[in-house]
């Protein structure tokens, strides 16, 4: 469960709430609990109901509803949180349109329903609870300490290999998957991508980040666009988003090359792919491609 959602899953969500939530008014907000939803009464009355929405952003793993009101709903899923927009016409977030699921919220995980004035609603479903909708100012978001500190995003047309080795020279001291996986590096790379880039550009994870040459990092570059694209197109193409119902990760594993691949042959070379730990997490490689290397300069 902790290695979900990633980049590519909140930006499918993305995607499909910004097709969906764009001139929707909020008539009604209900909420469980202050920790799922942090906000004043009075901002809640003033900024949010009666507030159309504008449109849905992502930072990193974060998703942005912008409303005409000036305020944002910063909305970050952490580990098991969900969006689920139900309609008459259309339901989205949450497995199969004809999910069931859908027919029965709000359930026991939901913890945050906002109803439009067409009666549409958008559910936040969180089991654990390490989520969160904050009602902000939107000239005030970028300024959020964990926001302010991210890394650039991998799939804006000025995330260049340079600006790669850039980022990773930042942490040269350190391996690097956890330069990979530190957010201040880079935004919205998780352990599954990590995993298939390194494995892509035939990078031991172990490697430190002082030892990788300027060759790899253009590899490492290319692989880490690659997948990230792929999976987008992947959760973009298919009505499951990053979790099912129970939590389940969607399509997009069925193309992962490493990742939970432990035991199975490596697609490109047939060494059995092997399972370690490094920077903390579970890390797949192919112990055959991935040879840790001998000392070169960034």
């Amino acid at each position: 469960m902790g290695d979900m959602p990633e980049l590519p899953e909140v930006e499918t969500v993305k995607r499909g709430l910004d097709r969906l939530l764009p001139g929707h008014t909020v008539a009604s907000v209900k909420f469980d609990s202050p920790k799922s939803f942090p906000n004043s009464p009075a901002d809640v009355n003033q900024f949010l109901r009666g507030a159309r929405v504008l449109r849905v952003r992502r930072r990193a793993k974060v998703l942005l509803i912008d409303l005409t009101s000036g305020y944002t709903l910063v909305t970050h899923l952490k580990m098991t949180g969900q969006l689920v927009f139900d309609s008459p016409k259309e339901h989205f977030g949450a497995g199969h349109p004809n999910d069931s699921l859908v027919a029965h919220l709000p359930d026991k995980s939901t913890r945050v329903t906002l109803g439009f004035e067409d009666g549409s609603s958008l559910f936040f479903n969180d089991q654990r609870k390490f989520g969160w909708m904050r009602l902000l100012p939107t000239d005030t978001v970028t300024d959020l300490p964990f926001i302010a500190k991210l890394g650039p995003e991998p799939l804006e047309p000025g995330f260049t290999w340079q600006v790669l080795r850039e980022r990773l020279k930042r942490r040269a001291r350190s391996n690097v998957k956890s330069a990979l996986l530190d957010q201040t590096v880079l935004a919205g790379v998780g352990n599954i991508y990590a995993d298939e880039a390194l494995w892509g550009a035939k990078i031991h994870p172990s490697t430190l980040v002082g030892q990788v040459s300027a060759r790899q990092i253009q590899r490492l570059h290319q692989e880490l666009l690659a997948v990230l694209r792929l999976s987008i197109d992947q959760g973009g193409s298919s009505n499951h988003t990053y979790v099912d119902a129970e939590g389940n990760r969607g399509s997009y594993m069925k193309f992962a090359n490493v990742f939970r691949r432990d035991g199975q042959p490596c697609p490109r070379c047939g060494t059995t792919i092997a399972k370690l730990r490094v920077a903390g997490r579970g890390t797949h490689i192919c112990p055959n491609c991935q040879r840790l290397q001998a000392a070169q300069k960034i």
